[in-house]
């Protein structure tokens, strides 16, 4: 096997979110609680859609799948972290270390593009309102998703393999909650020049090419909205994007913090911070800002209850 490291290190440990006796319990229930409501929210937003035939337009296909990889990616990092906070063996193996990295890549990578498509539908929504349904056609739609997931699971494929050719076989106390790249190459006893590396040209591209397509499209998005002579059909608008753009500068602002900066800069515990917001926080509270905000969907939820009760 060309790909397999010589690496003396069979497990890592996981220091978690703190080290406090005190504070495992309290931080236990506190994460439970939120990736219960993660759990219920997305899916629950997923079936909704699915349910929903009102709601089987482009904007909420793309929000469905925003819903799914929201559900993946946290349940790829929370359920580990709890178990965590009750036990005191924090150990991860060294394959499933390497699974838990590759899996949050293309979930996390995914999530990004997903937000850009978003942004494009918007764009078109808005700026094309008579063209809307010619230009995203539901093959279009479906191509954007299968894009999505497609660069996420090559970048994934291309980090993880770059992990895995590097020796670990000195310290293997990881000093996060989960296994992510950056803790990871720190540990390893051979160059991460590559690792290094790649960290800057594809999450930084990564990063770039998304954000760049989201604010191109709201500056036309924004030029559209200002043309609008009503006041109250610039209010309409503006309520149609600002869901949308909450989601994205949380997500972006804690990702470009953690990512964008030599390993060395990185503090613990401020990248514990900022992962907690986009691995736990951001896939909880999507769910909430898209049905909160979102008038569209609240009378779905009032049909299906009703048509539940009638039935």
């Amino acid at each position: 096997m060309g790909l397999s490291n010589h690496s003396s290190v069979t497990e890592f440990l996981l220091l978690g979110l703190t080290d406090q006796p005190q504070l495992q319990l309290p931080l236990f229930f506190l994460f439970l609680g939120i990736y219960v409501v993660t759990v219920l929210g997305n899916l629950g937003m997923v079936t909704i859609i699915g349910l929903s035939t009102q709601l089987h337009t482009p904007m909420y296909y793309f929000l469905s799948s925003l819903s799914l990889l929201d559900f993946c990616y946290s349940s790829v990092i929370t359920p580990k972290m709890l178990v965590g906070f009750l036990l005191k063996n924090k150990h991860i193996s060294y394959s499933g270390c390497m699974t838990q990295l590759f899996f949050f890549c293309i979930f996390v990578i995914a999530e990004c593009y997903m937000l850009a498509a978003m942004a494009y539908d918007r764009y078109v929504a808005i700026c094309s309102p008579l063209l809307y349904n010619v230009i995203m056609s539901p093959r279009l739609c479906a191509l954007l998703v299968a894009a999505v997931f497609s660069v996420g699971l090559t970048d994934a494929t291309i980090h993880s393999g770059c992990i895995f050719r590097l020796d670990f076989c000195g310290p293997n106390v990881i000093k996060h909650y989960f296994c992510d790249i950056v803790p990871l190459i720190t540990l390893s006893c051979s160059s991460t020049y590559v690792d290094e590396l790649l960290i800057f040209i594809i999450g930084g591209f990564n990063m770039v090419a998304t954000s760049l397509t989201i604010i191109v499209s709201y500056v036309f998005i924004l030029a559209s909205i200002l043309r609008i002579q009503s006041r109250e059909g610039r209010s309409k608008a503006f309520s149609t994007c600002s869901s949308h753009l909450t989601a994205v500068l949380v997500f972006y602002g804690s990702l470009m913090s953690m990512y964008l900066k030599p390993a060395s800069s990185n503090a613990a515990t401020q990248e514990k911070v900022t992962s907690v917001f986009y691995t736990t926080v951001i896939p909880m509270l999507n769910p909430l800002i898209y049905s909160l905000r979102n008038k569209e969907v609240k009378n779905a939820v009032v049909k299906l209850f009703k048509r539940k009760i009638a039935s």
